[in-house]
């Protein structure tokens, strides 16, 4: 049986700021130990087996789990991720953990002998039963399953979930071409009424991550067996990034969430009440909510919609060096002993002016009075975005703080904060940010990587990522490459050699400000024994 803590240990996450353009899968070459959203997906990857209904849930049900109340879970679930299983399947898993635990009331502990729990196990293919049998049971996670949204998916199953095309409505939205259905499965796309499967009152999600794929079941290679009444919506369907809000939404009105386990905060400072934010009386000036101009755009809209898009704002242009602005958190209780503070931020003055991130927290007598200084940033004069990613460790009650400083008196700018997250997860390990993308796809050379700056994990690896905008090979001329290389760094005299058994996950960020709604690109990879 795994262990999350010692599996977390050895994550590296690094989020690079890439759209990637889903297509099409060409043929695989040898070389390359993934290919993105080259991977075949479930239903390929089950193709042979055919004890499987809708091409991944293990026994032909009686009746929808969404209906059926017996089936439901009881949080948190209990789980066995057994020796059979890779390790990076295992390191996936506690991934798509953490990404439940963000977004619903879903959660997880280890076996610990209950009569009711689900086991991980490595079998063929990817699949699940659908709810709580009450004696046990596998999900499979097999060759070729090992990523974040298949698990999702396969647990989507096991929580009481169909797949989307499956409701009684979906005429209305897909066309079924039963002519192109491979001999002997037209049964997978049988639709259910409302006695069988409930929509919980939410729309048609062609975004479901339980969605088939246009080619599902096909018998001739390049015609769809089902395709959507909005044709825009043809390269959408059985997307494998992440949940759709819709997914959210279901999973939440299913075992009515009132709140997540891991999200404590976040801010787009679009409302008038800033988040509950507030200004400390001991500085000398004040941050401002602004709105969105031509000169001062906020991150979160970009200044494309008039009368909103605002941020918070600290004026650097007048007053002594040295002076500050204080903007407190509301109080937050974590549940964890480790968060991490994600926001974005420009700094328009000259190069000297500071953004310094504090908290505040409980001194023992329940006063939230104890200050402790967290990270400095030091503006650059590069007035662009840019994301910051801040450990925070507590385990009391506290209030976060960003404190704006004029830098010397011949700053003539701002400080601009805006996006802001906290979780109680841990921090990525590197984030590059990629300015002018578009720019780089005409302009580099096929096979040419841009490289990042090195940096360390937390065990002291050095380590940085290639992005190769136009691809590596010319077999593949509409993708970008993505390359993790170890780097020499100060630490390699004591460090273990070769690195095995370490995971890496790159993470191409959606930059939704709302986290619970973020669909990435996530793939990782896990290096070799030998």
């Amino acid at each position: 049986m795994g262990s999350e803590a010692s599996l977390k240990k050895n994550a590296v996450l690094i989020g690079v700021f890439i759209i990637l353009k889903v297509q099409a899968a060409p043929t695989l070459t040898d070389d390359e130990a993934d290919a993105g959203e080259l991977r075949d997906d479930i239903l390929e990857i089950n193709r042979e087996l055919k004890h499987l209904f809708e091409g991944d849930i293990a026994v032909k049900p009686q009746r929808n789990a969404i209906l059926d109340k017996t089936r439901r879970w009881k949080f948190p679930i209990p789980y066995i991720l057994t020796d059979s299983l890779d390790l990076n399947a295992k390191g996936v898993i506690l991934q798509a953990f953490e990404e439940y635990r963000l977004r619903s009331c879903v959660d997880f502990k280890p076996y610990n002998g209950e009569s009711t729990y689900i086991s991980f196990v490595k079998l063929s293919g990817c699949w699940s039963y659908v709810g709580d049998d009450r004696t046990g049971q596998n999900v499979s996670i097999g060759a070729r399953c090992d990523t974040k949204a298949i698990v999702e998916h396969e647990l989507l199953h096991a929580l009481g979930f169909y797949h989307e095309q499956s409701r009684s409505d979906r005429d209305d939205y897909v066309k079924i071409w039963w002519d192109e259905i491979e001999e002997g499965k037209q049964h997978n796309f049988n639709k259910y009424e409302d006695d069988f499967i409930t929509d919980l009152n939410t729309p048609y999600d062609y975004e479901s991550i339980m969605h088939y794929r246009p080619l599902s079941f096909n018998k001739n290679e390049s015609i769809p067996t089902i395709t959507t009444t909005i044709p825009y919506f043809n390269d959408v369907i059985g997307q494998r990034l992440d949940f759709s809000e819709v997914d959210i939404t279901r999973l939440n009105r299913m075992y009515a969430c009132a709140e997540t386990h891991t999200l404590l905060d976040q801010c787009t400072f679009e409302l008038i009440n800033i988040c509950g934010m507030i200004q400390n009386e001991m500085d000398n000036a004040d941050w401002v909510q602004t709105r969105s101009s031509p000169s001062d755009e906020d991150h979160t809209l970009g200044g494309h919609c008039r009368d909103s898009g605002y941020f918070m704002r600290f004026d650097t242009s007048s007053g002594a060096a040295g002076n500050s602005g204080l903007l407190e958190s509301r109080i937050l209780y974590p549940k964890r002993g480790e968060q991490c503070l994600q926001f974005f931020y420009r700094m328009t003055g000259a190069a000297g002016d500071k953004l310094v991130i504090w908290i505040r927290s409980d001194d023992g007598t329940g006063a939230v009075n104890t200050f402790k200084k967290i990270h400095t940033i030091i503006g650059e004069g590069d007035d662009a975005w840019k994301i910051a990613h801040v450990t925070l460790k507590t385990s009391k009650k506290f209030r976060y703080l960003f404190q704006g400083i004029r830098g010397s008196a011949s700053s003539s700018g701002a400080i601009l904060i805006d996006d802001i997250t906290l979780t109680e997860t841990v921090c990525p390990s590197l984030v590059w940010q990629i300015h002018n993308f578009t720019g780089l796809l005409t302009t580099t050379p096929l096979g040419t990587p841009v490289k990042s700056k090195c940096a360390y994990n937390s065990e002291g690896y050095s380590f940085g990522v290639s992005v190769y905008p136009t691809g590596r090979h010319s077999d593949y001329p509409d993708y970008v490459g993505i390359a993790l290389h170890l780097c020499s760094g100060e630490n390699d005299g004591v460090m273990q050699w070769p690195a095995k058994n370490r995971q890496a996950t790159i993470v191409a960020l959606d930059q939704d400000p709302d986290v619970t709604l973020r669909m990435s690109s996530t793939r990782s990879f896990t290096t070799g024994r030998q």
